[in-house]
């Protein structure tokens, strides 16, 4: 009998302590992460794009490079096609493809590597200090990797950024993603992004 109730105390000692505990276990509020800031590049087009002059009109952020065998490409060419697809709905729609590497990516490399996509891409060329800052507001990544012949290639986040008419982060695009997918992301960002 003394056992039973030693384990019956033992029992409500622990009920009364989970119970006291419990409001410590509540679900905090989730805190959001700031995706973006302001920037003000030089442009392949010539000048500089200031994100301020957006203000109004969303758009999409996109970091590469020009040597980049395989994402940056097919990237702007999915982009491309899905800006041809909107058509006259995207006319206010650019995309900034910023460059990760510019030490390679001068501005004239850069204009004529985004020749081969949309009007409505932009390439941009930061200094090293600008794509420091621009990588953290982004919370994107990149890695200069030596590719054993002397040369080297780069690792980088392969994500769109879609940005809000405010310039807030309203949704991405993942390498490869499904076209209709992009498609309907687009269309509910021009709609009221």
């Amino acid at each position: 009998m003394r056992k039973a109730l030693a384990l019956l105390a033992l029992l409500l000692l622990a009920f009364a302590g989970s119970y006291l505990l419990w409001p410590l276990q509540v679900e905090q509020p989730v805190q959001s992460v700031s995706i973006g800031g302001p920037f003000r590049l030089a442009s392949a087009k010539g000048g500089v794009v200031d994100s301020d002059g957006l203000k109004g009109k969303p758009y999409g952020v996109f970091f590469g490079y020009t040597h980049c065998p395989d994402v940056c490409p097919t990237t702007l060419y999915d982009m491309s096609n899905a800006l041809d697809t909107l058509g006259d709905e995207a006319k206010d729609f650019r995309l900034f493809f910023i460059t990760v590497d510019p030490e390679r990516d001068t501005a004239q490399v850069m204009k004529d590597y985004v020749s081969n996509f949309d009007p409505r891409i932009d390439g941009l060329i930061p200094t090293k200090d600008e794509l420091t800052r621009i990588l953290q507001a982004f919370h994107a990544v990149f890695e200069k990797v030596p590719d054993g012949q002397g040369g080297y290639t780069m690792n980088h986040t392969a994500t769109v950024y879609l940005m809000g008419r405010d310039g807030t982060l309203q949704s991405t695009l993942t390498f490869g993603e499904n076209p209709d997918t992009r498609i309907a992301k687009l269309k509910r960002l021009l709609a009221g992004g």
